[in-house]
């Protein structure tokens, strides 16, 4: 895990997590007290994440309902006054297997949904899938909410590299380096989602675009956007 992965567990990292949640919710990602979010930080000297509380509504949750998650050898630690989200295990997993990881994304998007129900991979029909860091945006196996099961699934369908995957029967989850590249990811998602289901459901067919060219696609994709090079 990189230096800049390590936030400290302060009120301003708190009200980020809150302010993202309440966009979710606003823009129909997440009803209620649906999906949730977490981001990798430190307490102290303690190793873990910052995950919003189980069961309590995005409008009313406040910066002192999030739960610190702290990542053990071989357990995990609560530190907060209300019970973490029954995803937990979901999240502590990502965070144990992929150290690139700095904060995780879990939504019930329509669209992205309705694929996941119907156990489908997301192929690559758009050069845009390469923003999940793999050509393709698997579907995990099914499992019941808030199970070990599941976190293990969603583990193995993101595999080493992939900042993307849909849950069976379930939803979204969507990864990044930080709150605000996971929260657009997840957005992307369930957009790819939206056009696949047009596609699927038109009478006209879909040319996949060729692996070789994915290669391509990703490869350009590291070097996306603003890299703190500046051109002179």
């Amino acid at each position: 895990m990189t230096e800049e992965l390590k936030n400290s567990d302060n009120q301003w990292l708190r009200k980020q997590i809150v302010e993202i949640s309440r966009r979710l919710s606003a823009e129909g990602f997440n009803i209620n007290s649906s999906g949730n979010v977490s981001v990798r930080a430190q307490r102290g000297q303690k190793e873990g994440f910052l995950v919003t509380p189980s069961g309590v509504d995005y409008e009313t949750m406040r910066p002192s309902d999030l739960v610190f998650v702290e990542l053990k050898k071989d357990a995990a630690v609560f530190w907060g006054k209300l019970k973490p989200s029954s995803e937990w295990q979901l999240h502590e997993h990502i965070y144990r297997k992929r150290p690139d990881v700095g904060s995780v994304v879990h939504t019930h998007s329509c669209y992205a949904t309705a694929l996941s129900c119907m156990e489908e991979a997301i192929p690559p029909f758009h050069y845009m899938i390469a923003l999940s860091n793999a050509a393709k945006i698997n579907c995990a196996k099914y499992a019941t909410f808030g199970s070990v099961e599941l976190a293990q699934h969603a583990v193995d369908a993101l595999g080493e590299q992939s900042l993307a995957c849909l849950l069976s029967h379930h939803g979204v989850i969507a990864c990044g380096k930080d709150l605000q590249k996971a929260f657009a990811l997840a957005r992307e998602v369930e957009n790819l989602s939206h056009m696949w289901l047009l596609i699927r459901n038109s009478s006209g067919s879909c040319e996949m675009i060729k692996s070789t060219e994915m290669d391509k696609i990703l490869e350009k994709f590291k070097h996306y956007g603003q890299t703190g090079t500046n051109v002179k």
